[in-house]
């Protein structure tokens, strides 16, 4: 399994600088990814221009949008191009995790009706993938760049619901859960590859999963600081079965709950995730003081690859 991390664009609004060396830092320690985070209501970076600033400053590690929510974004042809943009600056690092996201006040932020957003995810996921094989849009052809391969960049579907998995499945690269524990995501992996398998696709689908980390003397308070002001959301009905059966009192204390605050929890953790066939986990930050990427990558030893 390997073992990506997250950038800090959600856990702070980062100095331009910190955010850059985190990066840096995170290549150097053998992490396999840089994960980051897609909100529109919340003072975060933007994945695809903040990945941009990355791809210059790295060369070996994937950029994982986890997740990227496409369903706002209404232009798909744009999408396409800023995508293989990236694909294409980075080297073919890109992956992009898709979704639909759980919070409605992005897309009332932008205008946009959340009730289709699933079927919107199924549209785009087609258009993207036409559009980067070259289908003719004007006078001057394609959409271009080119992207480095020719069905784009590897693409993740996430999501919990049955649909979602079934959508992984049909027409994903893979699948990325985007919370929830080991036993959870067997369950539901294992419908992802029963689908895939029903659609008579070649290969199998690639899995990846996210957690939570904070490290150091302030570890409980960097992540009940954090985690209460990015779940703080009224819980839908598969949240409060969640919370319900934690005994917790909000979706932000489940989260605490499973966050990982000391080196033997995170080898605890990643001991568990090893043992599910997790393609990839990536640990997301509670904090963006850069010296979490040490903290972290210490507390893994020997799972990460000798530094580059």
């Amino acid at each position: 399994m390997e073992i990506g991390i997250g950038l800090p664009g959600i856990a702070s609004e980062a100095d331009p600088r910190t955010f850059l060396e985190w990066a840096r830092r995170a290549e150097a320690r053998g992490f396999s990814s840089l994960g980051l985070v897609d909100r529109i209501v919340f003072p975060n970076y933007e994945p695809l221009v903040a990945f941009a600033a990355v791809a210059a400053v790295t060369n070996r590690i994937r950029l994982t949008t986890s997740i990227l929510i496409s369903p706002y974004r209404l232009n798909t042809a744009l999408l396409a191009k800023q995508i293989a943009t990236l694909d294409r600056m980075s080297g073919g690092r890109t992956v992009i995790g898709l979704g639909i996201g759980a919070r409605t006040d992005d897309y009332t932020a932008s205008g946009i009706e959340p009730r289709r957003r699933a079927r919107r995810l199924e549209e785009q996921i087609g258009e993207l993938r036409r559009l980067w094989a070259g289908e003719p849009r004007g006078y001057a052809g394609r959409v271009g760049p080119t992207p480095t391969r020719r069905s784009g960049p590897e693409l993740l579907i996430a999501g919990h619901v049955p649909a979602a998995l079934r959508r992984a499945g049909q027409i994903g690269d893979g699948w990325m859960m985007g919370g929830g524990k080991p036993e959870q995501f067997q369950e539901m992996a294992a419908q992802v590859r029963t689908a895939w398998a029903q659609h008579r696709r070649a290969g199998v689908p690639r899995t990846a999963s996210l957690a939570f980390f904070s490290l150091g003397p302030q570890a409980r308070e960097q992540a009940e600081s954090f985690l209460g002001r990015y779940y703080d959301f009224p819980a839908d009905a598969g949240d409060q079965a969640l919370i319900d059966a934690a005994g917790a009192r909000s979706l932000a204390e489940v989260m605490v709950g499973n966050t990982a605050m000391t080196p033997d929890a995170v080898k605890v953790l990643v001991d568990a995730w090893a043992t599910v066939d997790c393609d990839e986990l990536i640990l997301l930050p509670c904090s963006g003081d850069p010296e979490q990427v040490d903290l972290l990558a210490d507390s893994l030893g020997e799972r990460l690859p000798e530094s580059s």
